[in-house]
């Protein structure tokens, strides 16, 4: 049965215009089904307009009022004499009237809906009257044993009923304040305090640029910087810090990410800024042996041995961020472009985004057919791939989409400098698609 549900949230009432009382009006609907199986339909001799009935069924024990199934196995009239015809009759009724939708279905050898015919409004039913199908089905279609809907030559046919009952009305009073409160601003405040370079206290040199930050904003969102500002070291006292092998506006946008935690320019340069990790990372590994020179507490050195053992992600509280270029590149995939993706991938620890890259490779290929490429002979030369996966050869194999990719410029270069990525996307293949050789085993579990 339906629960009357409580009034919507206020919060769901402020959108739009604010009114001082309100009222909630629930129609409340019963739903319930009922299943009917004949048995030994074939038989069933009954001349066109006689009719065959179900038992009675209701929504359940303490409902009055009281329903059954009126099946014409040779249809109603001359019109639909060729078909059978499916009526829902409401038998019993406290009320002068009710109004109900209804759905018809067979039930398929497989104890699948089929065949399904649904009533497209309430309809209003009264003692005695039935509402349904003259031309449910045809007769010729339905005793077709190809099309498998009398197993064991039994129609089963499945009803759902829909009831409408009274509706209630729930209204009270607004205790709302009125005050609209603005939208936090903190990120775009926080940026424009980077953007004009107002109250800064350090410099940061990429590429030759400079770029004036805030120590103590740097320090909050990296456990790096905080670092690097909390002792004595050269960065601290000249407040400057100089980072290399990084483009300067991909530092920029790593730079927005931190005041904001936004990155308005992720499309365009999620490979860089995901590279970009690695490359400030080890920019700024020349002043580890520095640190660890200061630090005379073991507590202290343990700590940072601990800190500077995590990824770049981690140490710069940048997690996000990566995640977000992964997404990104992985939304990205093409088959220009995979192999250069999946080396990106592995040489920056880029787990995720390296699994999909493999799936889309394997997706693509679409069968275990194998490549005729000569980039895919090439790779297998090189790394014996089949070889390792149990695979006689590459003669019978062949996919248009995995020549595609092995024919771009990025999986040759692969090949050459990084195969057992190659091996790795072919094993994924092979473990996907190809027979098991021997027992079976299980797969490592990702971190």
């Amino acid at each position: 049965m339906s629960r009357v549900p409580t009034p919507p949230p206020p919060g769901e009432m402020t959108s739009g215009p604010v009114a001082e009382s309100w009222c909630y009006t629930q129609v409340k609907v019963v739903k319930f089904s009922y299943m009917w199986t004949i048995n030994n339909f074939s038989f069933c001799r009954e001349e066109m307009g006689e009719v065959l009935k179900s038992s009675t069924f209701s929504s359940g024990p303490n409902d009055k009022m009281k329903w059954c199934l009126r099946v014409n196995p040779k249809g109603l009239d001359d019109e639909s004499k060729d078909y059978l015809s499916l009526y829902l009759l409401l038998v019993n009724c406290p009320k002068s009237e009710v109004r109900a939708k209804f759905k018809f279905s067979l039930l398929n050898a497989k104890r699948e809906e089929t065949k399904a015919m649904e009533s497209q409004r309430a309809y209003r039913f009264v003692q005695g009257k039935d509402w349904g199908f003259k031309k449910f089905i045809r007769r010729d279609f339905l005793l077709d044993e190809a099309n498998g809907l009398l197993p064991d030559d039994k129609l089963t046919l499945f009803c759902e009923v829909s009831v409408v009952q009274d509706s209630v009305n729930i209204s009270g009073q607004s205790n709302m304040n009125m005050l609209k409160v603005p939208e936090c601003q903190l990120a775009d405040d926080l940026g424009s305090l980077w953007e004009g370079s107002r109250f800064t206290d350090c410099s940061l040199f990429v590429g030759g640029q400079e770029f004036k930050a805030h120590k103590s904003i740097l320090a909050a969102r990296s456990p790096v910087f905080n670092a690097m500002f909390e002792h004595k070291m050269e960065e601290s006292k000249k407040n400057r810090v100089d980072i290399s092998d990084v483009e300067p506006d991909v530092f920029r946008e790593m730079m927005v990410f931190i005041y904001t935690d936004k990155a308005p320019n992720l499309e365009k340069m999620a490979d860089h800024l995901l590279a970009a990790a690695d490359k400030v990372r080890a920019a700024l590994t020349v002043n580890e042996l520095a640190i660890a020179k200061i630090f005379s507490s073991a507590r202290v050195i343990a700590s940072y041995v601990i800190l500077t053992s995590r990824s770049f992600s981690a140490q710069y509280a940048l997690e996000r961020l990566k995640v977000m270029c992964e997404e990104a590149l992985c939304n990205s995939l093409s088959v220009e472009n995979v192999a250069d993706i999946l080396i990106l991938a592995d040489l920056h620890s880029a787990e995720q985004l390296k699994a999909q890259a493999i799936d889309f490779i394997n997706r693509q290929v679409g069968s275990c057919r194998s490549f005729a490429s000569p980039g895919f002979r090439h790779s297998t030369h090189e790394c014996s791939v089949l070889r390792q996966l149990g695979c006689k050869d590459g003669k019978n194999w062949n996919s248009n989409h995995a020549a595609d990719i092995m024919e771009t410029a990025g999986w040759k270069a692969m090949i050459q400098s990084h195969p057992h990525l190659v091996a790795e996307a072919f094993r994924a293949l092979a473990s996907a698609q190809c027979p098991p050789f021997g027992l079976p085993r299980k797969r490592l579990k990702q971190s």
